[in-house]
């Protein structure tokens, strides 16, 4: 159990830093070949800071553990948004300028919708991974349309002048970076499973649980670092950004990659509480966020309320398990 605890802890730490590390690399691998700086802040710094989840929940669905890839990718979509937006926006509350952002809202809505649907028959197959993928592919072309209609977004202007501040890398030195944050992101994954799995066995707690709680909130770090950089910085819009992208990539790659890996069975809880409370707070999000006929914000209160309600969740599950 010892052992198991260490590489829990060990495999979170790495994975953090090694996200970390991935991202820069990616980000400045796709400078160089010329990508337009919205691109990279939809796509890049997105894909990025969801590579925790997706290696993690790929791991888990290849050693038989499909409940914990599930756990892992809506407990993380929790936790982007009642934790890391919650806290950011006590913070400093988010004020949406980016047009793009608000596109994407309703259609973060409409993915977890979609979601919600494939779990009904309670197990997601071969075909329903195919679905969740294919529309995945379908978004990220509509990404780089938008991307490519809008280069002067507000979300543009934020991650250009984001990717200024970063240190200079040449080519080289981004690739290594990039190929070093994926070798240590899989290696990370693997302690990290090994570890949540070999507790849950111990503590007789579901793996369903531990993804929800301990896996989810450890491979969502990247985000929280990266929202609570970019909210100092006065960068609402990638704040925002990072979590809208993170959820669509967790819905629908991380799910659909575990399933297809590993068809699974849905236990009814999944759909009518962690799927439910993440419909509700991803409406949440985009009533707040969207703003209708005036600007979108999530003042100090409405981030309050969403810290709370992660914390009465969370609460809740350990409660499940102590009794």
């Amino acid at each position: 159990m010892l052992l198991a605890v260490v590489a829990l802890i060990a495999g979170l730490a790495l994975l953090v830093w090694s996200a970390d590390r991935f991202v820069d690399g990616a980000a400045a691998t796709a400078r160089y070949a010329g990508m337009p700086p919205l691109l990279i802040g939809m796509i890049i710094v997105g894909f990025g800071t969801s590579a925790p989840e997706m290696v993690v929940s790929a791991m888990a669905a290849a050693d038989g553990n499909p409940a914990l890839a599930l756990g892992n990718a809506y407990g993380s979509n929790i936790t982007n948004i009642a934790l890391i937006l919650g806290l950011v926006a006590l913070l400093s509350p988010i004020a949406v300028h980016s047009q793009v952002l608000r596109k994407e809202l309703p259609i973060l809505m409409l993915v977890t919708l979609f979601a919600g649907w494939l779990l009904f028959d309670h197990q997601l197959n071969s075909f329903d991974a195919w679905c969740l993928l294919g529309v995945f592919f379908a978004l990220m072309a509509w990404s780089i349309w938008q991307g490519m209609r809008n280069p002067q977004d507000a979300l543009a202007t934020e991650m250009d002048e984001d990717l200024a501040g970063q240190p200079k890398m040449t080519l080289k030195q981004a690739i290594i970076w990039l190929v070093i944050g994926l070798v240590l992101l899989i290696i990370a994954s693997r302690m990290l499973v090994y570890g949540a799995v070999f507790i849950a066995q111990g503590l007789g707690v579901s793996d369903l649980v531990i993804g929800l709680t301990v896996v989810a909130v450890g491979t969502s770090l990247p985000e929280l670092a990266s929202s609570l950089i970019a909210i100092k910085k006065g960068e609402h819009d990638i704040a925002l950004g990072n979590i809208i992208g993170s959820n669509l990539f967790n819905t629908l790659a991380v799910v659909g990659i575990a399933a297809m890996i590993e068809p699974m069975a849905v236990d009814a809880v999944v759909l009518t509480r962690d799927w439910t409370l993440m419909a509700v707070l991803t409406a949440a999000v985009f009533v707040m966020g969207y703003g209708y006929k005036k600007q979108g914000r999530i003042n100090r209160v409405e981030g309050g309320l969403l810290l709370a309600v992660f914390i009465g969740y969370t609460g809740y599950l350990i409660s499940t398990v102590i009794a």
